[in-house]
């Protein structure tokens, strides 16, 4: 009887691993779940935290470029950091990536140029901008979440619970999240601006996120000196039309 019980434990005993592993994930998850995770862990913060997630995603970006080298097409990687607010944020991130992609470029045996610029996404970045460009070669406006943080509003509750009723009561004269907040947004933008450009002058801006589609968002960023809109694919005709219009109007003033 005993050895019949030993011997049927000693079976299930490969299961009971297999959910000992399984319940330390769920926990893991669990633990990662957060009250407001779009001020939480995520962007920078996540590759600090878990370098092995950045490094994964920047390896294989520059795995694939050194096979194009190899292949004769030459192509110019640009890892853009996310959710940046310290230079210090950014000098640790980059310091780790940079290492893969050195590693990896070895590797190859190929002379690859590449680029790190960083996302301005956060209001003190992009007071500070002066400082951040000194790691950055671009900054990039991700202006949902410029837009989420400086008005304090989460865009996922706010849009859906109280901004049609300050679009109705007059409150508000657009919603920010569709076209771009010139007065608040875009001055924090023109700050980062000026600031980068003080610490290097060929850096090179842009914007992306929804208001990289949307009309008067664009003539805006012209205004201001960006070099490019990126956004959703299906908004690319409006964003080229816009981008000309812009352009034509810039000249014609």
């Amino acid at each position: 009887m005993t050895n019949a019980l030993s011997k049927s434990l000693l079976n299930i005993s490969p299961l009971d691993e297999e959910i000992k592993k399984k319940n330390k994930v769920i926990s893991l998850i669990r633990s990662l779940s957060e009250e407001n995770p779009m001020m939480g862990l995520r962007g920078c913060r996540l590759g600090i935290v878990w370098p092995e997630i950045n490094e994964m995603q920047v390896k294989a970006i520059f795995q694939a470029a050194c096979e194009l080298k190899l292949q004769g097409i030459n192509v110019i990687p640009e890892v853009m950091i996310p959710l940046v607010g310290m230079i210090s944020e950014l000098q640790y991130v980059k310091v780790q990536l940079m290492q893969v992609a050195l590693e990896t470029i070895k590797e190859y045996n190929v002379e690859l140029e590449y680029k790190f610029g960083t996302m301005i996404e956060v209001p003190r970045a992009a007071l500070t901008a002066n400082e951040i460009a000194i790691e950055a070669e671009f900054f990039s406006f991700g202006t949902n979440d410029l837009t989420q943080m400086t008005y304090g509003f989460s865009r996922d509750d706010a849009e859906g619970k109280f901004i049609p009723i300050y679009l109705n009561k007059e409150i508000l004269e657009h919603n920010p999240f569709e076209i771009l907040d010139q007065e608040g947004v875009g001055q924090l933008m023109k700050l980062a601006i000026k600031l980068g450009k003080m610490t290097r002058p060929d850096l090179k801006t842009g914007i992306c996120g929804e208001h990289g589609g949307e009309p008067s968002s664009i003539k805006f960023s012209h205004s201001i000196g960006l070099d490019y809109v990126s956004c959703s694919p299906f908004r690319i005709p409006v964003a080229k039309i816009a981008a000309a219009q812009a352009a034509i109007e810039n000249k014609q003033e």
